[in-house]
């Protein structure tokens, strides 16, 4: 199978291929499994400190009497 091929049964197009391959192509399993982790947790820690940030908010607000 050749990559035009493989690209198009999958749906993206050669040029996201080839950048994929750049960024993963020399990673093994267990490394891209970590960073599938790594990038999981990243945005679990993200939207906690959204919320962190919200509720820091609402209470200074509340704190100065403007709600």
């Amino acid at each position: 199978m050749t990559v035009a091929e493989a690209v198009r049964q999958i749906g993206v197009t050669q040029q996201t291929f080839y950048r994929w391959r750049k960024l993963y192509g020399g990673m093994g399993r267990s490394q891209l499994a970590r960073l599938k982790e790594l990038e999981k947790e990243n945005q679990r820690l993200r939207r906690a400190v959204s919320d962190l940030t919200l509720d820091k908010l609402i209470l200074t607000e509340a704190a100065k009497g403007n709600f």
